[in-house]
This record gives C-alpha cells, structure tokens and sequence, in this order.
C-alpha cells in the first residue's frame, strides 16, 4: 500500500473513531467517574457504583487510570509512563516498563484495549464500541470487532478498523 493510502487511512480511521468515541461519551455524562493518577511510587484505586480504575507506579515511572462508566488500568515501571481510560462500558489496560508510554482508551460497550509498552517509544490503542485492540510492543497491533485504531512506534506497526475492514499500517 502506497504511502499516501497509508496516510489516508489513518487519517480517516482517527476521524471515524473519535466521531464513535464523541457519540457515545455523551452516554457516559450520567456516570460516577474516578481519576486515579499515580505519580512516582504511589498507587491507587478507586470503585464508584459506575465506574473503576487502578493506577501503580515505581519510583522512577508514573500512571494514571480514569473510569467514566467502565474500567481503566495503569501500572508502570522502569521509567514507564503509563495512561488507560475506560468509558461508558470500555475496559482500559495499559502496563508501561523501560522508558515506553502506552495509552489505551476504550469508550463503548464492548470495548476493550490492551496496551504494552516494552520497548522505548510511545504506542496507542482506541477502541469503539464492540472493538479489541491489542498492543503488545513487539508485534504489529491487532484491531477487531468495531472502531478502533492503533498505532506502535516500539514496531513501527498500526492498524485502523471500521469494524469491517480492518487496514495494517506500517
């Protein structure tokens, strides 16, 4: 695939998910949210009647989780830094280690990402509802299921989905 399809398929997919992710978050306004920023060793956890998140950092990293109705994760280590937000029913998992920062947010129900960062480099999973995204830092990332993108600069590898056509990128 050309570059300039690359380009344009990204492009589109980011606009397609963050329209999904707009539409749905509106959903959300009636959840109890929770905000669970862990900076260098600290952790947290916080359980609303809506909402969960759960950040843990080591000395040398620092995490944050937000659940605005759903379930978001956040640990990092070895100079980490780790970012996961779930809403309105999306489960959010982000593990950051050895100077990596994965991001994972999943907004919908049914969402779901799985964020890992193990390498150098920033990495990202969104996920709309009824989406998978897997990042797992050293193989190409993996969408399914709905709208969702990523993208991985520890592989140098992404994916963009409209929940029928899943496009690989890099």
């Amino acid at each position: 695939m050309s570059t300039l399809r690359h380009r344009l398929a990204l492009t589109l997919g980011a606009f397609f998910v963050a329209g999904s992710a707009s539409a749905v978050a509106a959903g959300a306004a009636s959840a109890s949210p929770v905000d669970c920023p862990a900076l260098p060793g600290a952790a947290q956890t916080l359980i609303s009647s809506t909402s969960e998140c759960a950040a843990n950092a080591d000395a040398s990293s620092a995490a944050a989780a937000f659940g605005n109705g759903g379930s978001a994760t956040a640990n990092a280590t070895n100079m980490g830094l780790s970012l996961a937000i779930g809403a309105d029913g999306g489960i959010a998992v982000s593990e950051a280690t050895n100077f990596s920062g994965p991001a994972a947010i999943a907004i919908g129900q049914g969402a779901r990402v799985e964020a890992w960062g193990v390498s150098p480099g920033l990495s990202i999973g969104i996920a709309g509802p009824g989406a998978t995204v897997t990042v797992s830092g050293t193989s190409a990332p993996q969408c399914s299921g709905g709208p969702s993108f990523a993208g991985d600069f520890q592989t140098l590898k992404g994916c963009v989905s409209d929940g029928n056509t899943v496009i690989p990128l890099g």
